[in-house]
């Protein structure tokens, strides 16, 4: 069987469901149906899970919530109303809405977390009512029913290991069980969405636990690209890839996957297909644990992400002092900080982090404990940094790649603040300012696809 997972832009409305409708019904073993909530009809509209957002900050502020609540139920009046879904069905949808503010949390984070969640919550009950309206014998199943339990972080949860054997069993369902995306519960009951992605998590934690032959993760594009298709007109399609490259690519900016949303289907060794709603008959982009080697083909895809920072420091014989190292990764452990690569020289350090961890305090007050610890004769913070990633499993299998990127970037006076070759020779990372990034992505793309 399969779990086939659709986005926003795929359920935006009556329309779109059709195609959802058609996909669901052309193959039989395409029983188990996450959801997300309704994303954007046309530019310029507004996703419901914005307008939860904005539901939740009103009631939290204890602002009129009329206007609002009259919008997000009118967007799941016009998807069920499309399919002739009776008003007597859709009401205990509208008076869950209505209802939201009333209900007790046990606080703001835990009330934004029901909010949001309640996008993908409505949505899957709705769907599921249009396809029992249309003949299909389907029924809407909830995390806590399906026996998902995460971790107690509102707005960050993990699932816990003990859940896979509980969604076990409703493998080999002879029903199509629609499920809602982005949230579980954790054991006092409560709502707890997951990250960025958390729908994409969803289907893959299912898959998982039903032990799926294939993960169909449905969006509004063909396949994967080989780059962003803003900066390269009708670039390359991906035909296949394996998890290794997909973790790569999306941890320096592919936008199709967040880097943690395949983790539950990397540990099941299942293979997820990405295709599009609006044309299913598109092979799409296989992602699975390994592929056959193509010497011919060695780059699989590049991306590059300004969402990085580095703090540099600069000391005369700091190789040779003994615990270094150690006195710089206790103070960031003490403020709970993660850094993401540490290229050194001889009298030089450079630690990269994921800016979003950081404050302009919080970098003042590092930059202050680290001169007390180590006494360097240089340090700063430089945000002038974005990361370029050049990927593929079929580098490891060829000489020169190192020099024909170099060469490429160079060609166009992009300069190279940092290089590094991952451990696994699959990818290489170059650190570059952030006004080169986008010519340095093409860059690379010519050198490599043309």
């Amino acid at each position: 069987m399969k779990v086939i997972k659709f986005g926003g832009s795929s359920l935006a409305s009556s329309h779109q469901l059709e195609k959802v409708l058609a996909i669901v019904r052309a193959d039989a073993r395409r029983k188990y149906v996450v959801v997300s909530a309704p994303g954007k009809r046309f530019s310029g509209d507004t996703k419901v899970t914005d307008l939860l957002i904005q539901y939740a900050r009103q009631t939290i502020h204890r602002q009129d919530t009329t206007t609002t609540a009259q919008t997000i139920i009118e967007r799941y009046a016009e998807i069920g109303h499309g399919f002739n879904v009776a008003d007597e069905q859709l009401e205990p949808i509208f008076k869950t809405i209505r209802d939201l503010p009333k209900q007790a949390y046990a606080d703001n984070t835990y009330l934004m977390a029901a909010f949001k969640a309640h996008g993908e919550r409505l949505n899957a009950q709705l769907v599921a009512a249009v396809f029992q309206q249309s003949g299909l014998n389907a029924r809407y199943l909830d995390p806590r029913d399906a026996g998902m339990v995460v971790t107690d972080v509102p707005d960050d949860a993990q699932i816990i290991a003990s859940s896979y054997p509980q969604i076990e069993r409703w493998a080999n369902s002879d029903q199509i069980l629609v499920i809602p995306g982005f949230f579980a519960y954790n054991r006092n009951g409560q709502i707890c969405t997951f990250s960025r992605g958390g729908s994409d998590i969803t289907g893959a934690i299912i898959a998982r636990g039903v032990h799926a032959e294939r993960y169909e993760n449905f969006t509004d594009v063909d396949a994967i690209y080989a780059v962003n298709p803003s900066l390269v007109p009708q670039p390359a399609a991906i035909p296949e890839m394996t998890f290794r490259e997909m973790r790569e690519l999306s941890y320096a900016g592919f936008s199709v996957f967040h880097d943690e949303a395949l983790i539950p289907a990397i540990q099941g060794d299942i293979t997820v297909n990405v295709k599009n709603t609006n044309h299913p008959e598109a092979p799409g982009t296989l992602i699975k644990s390994s592929r056959e080697p193509n010497l011919n083909a060695p780059v699989t895809g590049i991306a590059s992400s300004s969402s990085f920072c580095a703090l540099y420091l600069r000391k005369y014989l700091l190789n040779k002092e003994v615990g270094l190292g150690r006195k710089i990764l206790t103070i960031l452990e003490t403020h709970h900080i993660s850094y993401e690569h540490m290229p050194s020289g001889i009298d030089d350090l450079t630690i990269i982090f994921d800016e979003h961890q950081l404050t302009p305090e919080l970098e003042q007050t590092l930059v202050q404990e680290i001169s007390a610890a180590i006494h360097p004769d240089e340090i700063h913070f430089n945000h002038d940094y974005s990361i370029l990633m050049l990927v593929g499993e079929n580098m490891r299998n060829r000489v020169g790649i190192m020099s024909r990127a170099a060469g490429a970037l160079a060609a166009q006076n992009i300069k190279l603040i940092m290089v590094n070759q991952g451990a696994s020779e699959i990818s290489i990372m170059f650190g570059i300012h952030d006004q080169d990034a986008d010519r340095a992505v093409v860059a690379l793309y010519n050198e490599f696809f043309k």
